[in-house]
């Protein structure tokens, strides 16, 4: 099944996964305070989903948010919510590897588990390059994946609300990997790749971005008073999120 077939099957149930402690403690609170301040800026969300991300930075001050996915599902739940609650947020179904804007460019790009949706390295960089040639000169794309180097004999995310399993396929670019969101009563898998880290580097740089610096996940303070520094234990000895941050 392909990632567009996939998504469209989740559609709205998506915005489910943003309630689980992994995604709420840790992924939200990690990726929005690597983005930082975008008041006035221009952003670009690839893979936005049912917007999440989007509308957040749109609430945080950003002066244009598109967001970009290849689900007509998922697009039409955002727009949906976008209908209820107004932010000027706009968005489009669209695939990433065949992205034209005209001459329309952005301040950020923003892209949470984008990348390892490209097969091979040849995919992975195409999609590099798609994104460099989205943002202006000196823009910032910041993106962030399960961890190239994820330990899956490890501690498991599973109280946080996921599962992360190889598959025993292998892909240009690393191992295809299922993740489960573990939601109530509906569990809900997919699979991508997990590309290795040195794809992520050189392909970022044959495309044209520079300053490439991954940065780790934290658990956020609510997390810790919402369930006690010991419940995290298992997630800081093998984090299954890492961020990158790099300038076009």
């Amino acid at each position: 099944m392909s990632a567009q077939e996939t998504y469209d099957e989740i559609g709205e149930a998506f915005e489910g996964f943003k309630a689980l402690p992994l995604a709420q403690y840790v992924e939200a609170p990690s990726f929005l305070g690597l983005v930082g301040d975008v008041k006035g800026k221009k952003v670009i969300d690839l893979a936005c989903g049912t917007g999440f991300y989007s509308r957040e930075l749109k609430r945080r001050g950003a002066a244009d948010v598109f967001g970009v996915d290849i689900s007509g599902e998922m697009i039409a739940a955002a727009t949906g919510i976008e209908k209820a609650d107004p932010l000027g947020v706009r968005y489009q179904v669209g695939d990433v590897a065949d992205l034209s804007l005209a001459d329309e460019r952005f301040d950020v790009a923003t892209a949470v588990m984008l990348l390892n949706y490209a097969e091979t390295v040849e995919g992975f960089e195409h999609l590099c390059r798609k994104v460099h040639q989205s943002l202006k000169s000196g823009g910032e794309f910041f993106m962030l994946h399960q961890k190239p180097d994820y330990d899956f004999t490890g501690p498991s995310p599973r109280a946080y609300g996921f599962l992360t399993e190889l598959t025993g396929e292998r892909l240009g670019t690393g191992p295809r990997v299922r993740v489960t969101a573990l939601l109530e009563g509906a569990p809900i898998s997919f699979t991508s790749g997990l590309a290795r880290r040195e794809v992520f580097e050189t392909c970022l740089a044959k495309a044209g971005f520079s300053e490439i610096t991954w940065v780790p996940t934290e658990v956020s303070p609510a997390g810790i008073a919402a369930y006690g520094a010991d419940f995290w234990a298992d997630y800081r000895a093998n984090p299954c999120f890492e961020m990158l941050h790099c300038r076009a």
